[in-house]
């Protein structure tokens, strides 16, 4: 009885494979909004759980706000992020913002320019790990915003954009 009914879902799963995906697929979809993408953090106490949901147990907590995430699953009101180090949790989406933003990336501080481009005058020096709004990426530049110093940064010095993603 079982073997017949194990190669019964067997041959149900082979002749409609695809259906079968799209629907595992939706189930964890609540929005619209592309997957993966990129959001900060909207408070500085944010508490990262193993599931998505509250009774899931809390793994860490975050205490950085505007730290950019990305979001790589949604679940209802739950999202799936990973951030720059590559820890994975579930935080309500309440807690998130579509504020983009950027942490600067490296060893050692980044040049900031007064315009895109390597030549461009120098404008600050932004130091590894600070967080920064995104006002505009180009090419392979982005305008930031931290703490009152505005300028353009080289898109690989940041984590929280994406390769090619133009943000106006």
């Amino acid at each position: 009885m079982i073997i017949r009914l194990f190669l019964l879902v067997f041959i149900c799963l082979s002749l409609f494979p695809h259906a079968v995906q799209a629907e595992e697929k939706d189930a964890f979809r609540s929005t619209n909004y592309p997957l993966p993408r990129f959001v900060s953090l909207a408070s500085d106490k944010i508490y990262v759980r193993a599931g998505p949901g509250s009774q899931f147990p809390i793994k860490w907590e975050y205490q950085k706000k505007d730290l950019p995430v990305e979001i790589i699953l949604e679940f209802d009101t739950w999202r799936k992020i990973k951030d720059f180090e590559g820890d994975e949790g579930w935080v309500h989406q309440s807690l998130l913002s579509g504020r983009r933003t950027a942490l600067i990336q490296g060893e050692e501080p980044v040049s900031v320019r007064r315009k895109p481009g390597a030549g461009e005058r120098l404008v600050a020096y932004m130091e590894p790990n600070v967080v920064a709004s995104v006002q505009v990426c180009e090419k392979d530049w982005c305008r930031l915003d931290a703490a009152g110093y505005k300028g353009w940064v080289s898109r690989a010095s940041l984590w929280g954009v994406y390769e090619g993603e133009v943000l106006e």
